[in-house]
């Protein structure tokens, strides 16, 4: 495999730390290069860390912390979720090892995707010591959901679903010719226009170019499901996906179902191993 891409989702990412632990514990990675995508950055970020369980345990924290979503901060700069928490429990409660994570990318490529406030655009950025975090935030950054933007280096961004959910493109672009592509929803399922595509669109009507990106996102999200359905000749790609809805959504979650997920991901990964 050269290229592995982490699909986003909020709290269905717990499925992805499955599918991930299933990788640590086979000491399996073959990867030259990686893109993590909102949560999908975060699972990630411990997958390269080599964390086992580290990115499931810091979800089911989350779910039981009693300040972490609350509807008073709805309309607040903090917004309904406290993303900047994700910083205090990585320094804390469950410390990433970024030591480790460095190391084990050296001489491979590591993109997190985020979208540039200013011009709507996805910016796929390498981590480094001092801000490796501070790009999760940014990729995690769900407007009218958290806080909605993160400052990196004097420019605004916010989450890289939004500027480009699934970035097989850009990966072929770059030279991939083998991904695998772990995914939060069933494998070929479309997009339609979402509630926060359409506020968003509406929201921003003053400024065109941040409307279109909020306008057009779920196009180019569809179009991303159409290039790994029919990808060229010298392009293969794999899906790990599950089969059918996650127990788990982007805000609506318990332990219980993060916990389900996480199985489910667990085995698929499992699965997908023992075929190789």
């Amino acid at each position: 495999m050269d290229c592995l891409i982490v699909e986003g989702g909020g709290f269905r990412t717990g499925f992805t730390a499955g599918v991930l632990d299933a990788m640590i514990v086979n000491n399996y990675n073959p990867f030259n290069s990686y893109y993590g995508i909102s949560g999908g950055s975060i699972s990630l970020s411990y997958f390269i860390s080599g964390q086992y369980k580290i990115c499931f345990s810091a979800l089911q924290f989350l779910a039981d912390h009693p300040t972490f979503t609350d509807y008073k901060r709805a309309f607040q700069p903090e917004g309904y979720m406290d993303i900047d928490y994700l910083k205090k429990i990585s320094d804390k409660e469950f410390p990433f090892l970024v030591e480790d994570g460095l190391k084990n990318f050296l001489n491979k490529s590591f993109k997190i995707v985020v979208t540039n406030k200013d011009t709507g655009k996805p910016e796929y950025l390498t981590p480094q010591k001092e801000d490796w975090i501070n790009l999760v935030v940014a990729s995690c950054s769900l407007p009218f959901v958290t806080k909605g933007q993160h400052m990196h280096e004097k420019s605004n961004y916010f989450d890289g679903g939004w500027g480009d959910a699934l970035p097989v493109i850009e990966a072929y672009k770059k030279g991939a010719r083998e991904i695998l592509v772990i995914r939060t929803w069933i494998s070929g399922m479309k997009s339609t226009q979402s509630w926060g595509d359409y506020f968003g669109s509406i929201y921003y009507r003053s400024n065109p170019i941040l409307s279109e990106t909020f306008n057009s996102s779920f196009k180019k999200y569809n179009e991303a499901i159409e290039f790994i359905e029919n990808p060229p000749d010298d392009l293969k790609i794999t899906e790990i996906a599950p089969e059918s809805l996650l127990y788990s959504g982007t805000y609506i979650y318990s332990n219980s179902s993060i916990l389900r997920d996480y199985r489910n991901g667990l085995d698929l990964g499992t699965r997908f191993l023992s075929e190789l």
